[in-house]
């Protein structure tokens, strides 16, 4: 069966608000863009507690070498039932990155709580539950209703989809950063080999706190100005909707 293809995702908003609410969440929640890390300004404009982070990275050298220095001995997870700490998807559909991420970011987190009854978010927990991680990307692959919520928001972004051969090209990554039930802060990611726990957070940090940052895409940013590069990214919040 020849390998299935999506159109690439932006990582705004609008975007991901409609990918989120066609695939069942309330809309009692919404992203936001994150404009800056550090102005208090801009930060005070999201509303709290965020849930997760969404973000958008190129794939450069240094965070290249990171990856497969984590990656490389392990074995891909394994995890599986009503126990785990998040319910990690291996990304088998090319260009589903961002959809993926978008799953991670809701079904991790306290978000989950606004999950419609008999939605399709709900279907693809369930599922995902007791199956592991091929199963779970055969499940995803077979999804109708994931396929059309992600096409149709596909079609919603800034600029029209790149071609397929510019796609293959751009060499971005969706990372998810979630504060799941556990207090713990995980960065979720498809083309790893499975979830990874960044740390414990307190009560009152959510995944926008400064030590999430600094767990996680902090650390990713750091990495990259350290070796003399230039951090480029583009974040949004999953949190209450704004009155």
């Amino acid at each position: 069966m020849a390998k299935k293809t999506f159109t690439v995702l932006e990582n705004n908003p609008e975007v991901m608000n409609q990918l989120a609410y066609k695939l069942g969440l309330s809309q009692d929640l919404a992203f936001y863009d994150v404009y800056s890390l550090t102005d208090p300004d801009l930060l005070a404009i999201i509303p709290r507690p965020v849930y997760a982070l969404l973000v958008i990275i190129p794939l450069s050298d240094i965070w290249h070498k990171d990856r497969e220095e984590e990656d490389g001995p392990k074995q891909t997870y394994q995890g599986v039932g009503p126990d785990e700490p998040v319910i990690w998807f291996k990304q088998t559909i090319t260009h589903a990155c961002g959809s993926i991420g978008l799953l991670h970011s809701v079904l991790n987190s306290q978000a989950a709580d606004y999950i419609k009854p008999g939605s399709a978010f709900e279907k693809i927990r369930q599922d995902a539950i007791p199956l592991r991680w091929e199963e779970r990307a055969n499940m995803l692959s077979e999804s109708e209703p994931f396929e059309i919520a992600h096409e149709a928001a596909a079609q919603l972004g800034d600029t029209a989809p790149p071609p397929l051969e510019v796609a293959d090209n751009l060499h971005q990554h969706f990372v998810s950063f979630v504060k799941a039930k556990d207090g713990h802060l995980w960065e979720l990611e498809g083309s790893r080999k499975g979830p990874l726990d960044r740390g414990a957070l307190a009560e009152d940090e959510d995944a926008l706190s400064p030590r999430a940052l600094e767990l996680g895409l902090g650390r990713l940013i750091d990495m990259e100005r350290n070796s003399g590069g230039n951090p480029r990214f583009s974040c949004i919040a999953l949190t209450s909707k704004q009155e």
